[in-house]
Formats: structure tokens, sequence, C-alpha cells
């Protein structure tokens, strides 16, 4: 029955403060009541940490569109997050991409210079992938997690003692009321002189209060300064992790534009069909020299020194444009950049040509030569 009082009390009390507060802020609204400011320096701490909560928010929320564009994917991360749990890995765009690159490429014949091509532009691609991937994560752990802790959990306490102080505040400026109005009526009638002696002990407890919780909110903000020195420390982390993205994309690139190398105008196509491109006529007399397309930068050689040769009995050296696995035993596989010897044989197929390369012989796709004076 005690503790049923005791509950009955307490409720009433906080009932009562909860009125007090709002009444002593509906009056300050109305200009009704005079209001307790903070101090300048207070009052500046506490517009650094809002401000560096809303740019925060945003900084962390288009890193997260950045790093992911696909919505759907992270609200599931979200989920995920949220159930303590780990999300599936799925594969990325760039090698999904890498993946279609190579089947296309297989089903196309890694011999022929398209399939070829398309096999090793996927295997980049997925290995930018990979690249993306450790983007992902590093960014994550190194920058958004220590971002978002900040959000859900210093700027939250500091939200909590800010509302606090606001309350106590009210508190405060309520007695000061009082206070005001039993001298007032004081001055009326003796009777209330008690009324004042206890208005002004409650004044004392509530300010007390006041500049006890104000101190408290004072510390806490003064961390932001150290809040912001933690942060630029990841934001080196998130750059370094950028640049290190970057600097494997460029380098596999650079791979892969070495690894195709120049690229005939005019090739055959898997059908034996010609491709339909067309060839400049300043380049249909050229001899053993390429051409640079000035559209694309992919060095062109001009087939006719190929076809001169065909319908000659010689030999002469050729470089091997980029790699050929050979797909059988009468087909000799070729290294990018290496010097073979090649010469045509009467009644062989007119996209081939007989390559030697020391005691090794074998057919060579001729798309894949140029000649050398």
């Amino acid at each position: 029955m005690n503790i049923m009082d005791f509950n009955m009390k307490k409720l009433a009390a906080d009932a009562g403060t909860f009125l007090s507060r709002a009444v002593q802020f509906t009056e300050e609204k109305l200009g009704q009541a005079e209001k307790t400011e903070l101090d300048a320096h207070l009052e500046n701490l506490l517009s650094k940490a809002e401000c560096t909560k809303i740019w925060t928010e945003k900084i962390m929320k288009q890193t997260e569109v950045l790093l992911q564009p696909n919505p759907n994917a992270r609200i599931e991360e979200f989920v995920y997050e949220k159930l303590d749990r780990k999300a599936p890995s799925r594969i990325n765009n760039p090698e999904l991409l890498g993946q279609y690159m190579i089947d296309a490429g297989t089903e196309f014949g890694p011999g022929t210079a398209y399939g070829n091509a398309l096999i090793k532009c996927g295997e980049t691609q997925k290995r930018i992938g990979t690249a993306d991937r450790e983007l992902i994560q590093t960014s994550a752990l190194n920058f958004l997690t220590p971002l978002r802790n900040f959000i859900e959990g210093d700027y939250k306490t500091i939200a909590k003692e800010r509302k606090l102080l606001q309350n106590k505040r009210l508190d405060l400026d309520a007695a000061k009321t009082r206070l005001k109005k039993a001298k007032a009526a004081e001055t009326r009638s003796s009777i209330w002189a008690e009324e004042v002696t206890k208005s002004e002990q409650e004044l004392r407890i509530t300010q007390s209060e006041f500049d006890r919780q104000a101190e408290i909110t004072r510390l806490l903000l003064e961390g932001i300064s150290s809040t912001h020195a933690h942060h630029l420390r990841c934001l080196n982390d998130f750059v370094e992790a950028q640049m290190t993205y970057y600097a494997q994309c460029y380098q596999y690139m650079l791979d892969l534009q070495k690894q195709l190398g120049s690229f005939p105008s005019s090739y055959l196509s898997n059908n034996n069909q010609t491709s339909g491109i067309p060839v400049p006529s300043s380049l249909a007399n050229a001899v053993g020299s390429p051409a640079v397309a000035s559209t694309s930068g992919i060095v062109i050689t001009s087939p006719s020194n190929l076809n001169d040769l065909k319908e000659s009995s010689g030999s002469r050296k050729a470089r091997v444009l980029y790699d050929y696995d050979a797909a059988n035993s009468t087909e000799l596989s070729l290294l990018a950049d290496e010097v073979i010897t090649v010469f045509s044989v009467v009644g062989m197929d007119s996209d081939w040509l007989m390559g030697e390369r020391g005691n090794q012989k074998g057919k060579v796709p001729i798309t894949y030569l140029e000649l050398l004076n």
C-alpha cells in the first residue's frame, strides 16, 4: 500500500513538473514570460554540434549511394544489419558484365579475334569488380562506420543531455516566475512571506541543477572538436581507399590494352564473311606500317601486305599483335609482340597462314599478325 502511495505521489509530482514546463514554454512563446538565455559559448557549441550532425548524415547517405547505387540492395543491407545478420554476397555489376563477356567470347570461339578480345575484357571486368568489392568493404569499415557511430551514439547522447538542459531551464524560469509572483503578492499581504521563502529555496535548487546540467552539456559538446579530428582521419582513409581502387582499375585497363594490342581494321567474322568495317584508301597501299584510328586510338594494320604474301611463295617475318591459344594440334599458339616467320601454303584457307617459330610450325590467323619489312 505504501509503494502504491509512493508511486501515486511520484506520478502526481511528475505530472505537476510537466504541466509547469508546458505553461512556461507556452508563455515564453507568447512573450508573457522571461527566458534564461544560454551563454554565447554554449550556444556556439550547440550550433556546431547540430551542424556536424546534419552534414555527417548527408555525407554518410551520399557515400552509401556512391558505393551501392542500387536502392533495393541498400535496403536489404540495412535490414540485415538491424537483424545483426550478414547480408548474402551478391555479384556486382562489373563482375556480371565480365561473366557475360567471357560466356559470349567462349561461344563465339576463343580462337576468333572478337571472342578472344571479349574473354580478355571479361576477365578484366571481373578484376575491377573484385576491386570494387574491396573498396566498398574498406570504405564501410574505415569511413561509414565511424560516421554512423557518431550519429547513433555520441550525438544521441548530446541530444539527450541537450533536452535535459532545456527541461532544467524551463524549471528554473518557472521558479523565477513563481518567486516574482510571490514577492508581488507579499507587498499586499504578509501571509505570502512563507511562500516567498519556499519559492526562493526552490529557485536555488533549480539554479543549481541548471548550472550542473549546463556544465555536463558543455563538456559533451566540446568533444565535437575531437570528433572532427577523428572524422578527418577517416576521410583520409576513404581517400586512400579510392586512390587504391582507381589506381588498380587504371592498371587493369593498361594491361588489357597491352593484351588486346592492335586490331586490324578489317577482319573476318565467325561465318567467314567480312565485317563490313571500311578501310581508308590511304591505308590500302600501305606496306608493313600500322595506322592509328583517330576515333579510338587503336592501331590499325592494312591487310594488303598479308594478301600479297598469300599470293607469293616466299616467307616473311611478322609481329604477333596479341595472344592466341591454338585450338588443335594443327595450329600454333602465339604470344603478343613475339616475331615469327609466316608463309603461304597452297590450298590453305584464306584466313590463315603457316607460322614457324624455331622447330614449331602450325596455322596462325592472319588477323593476329603484322608483317615486318
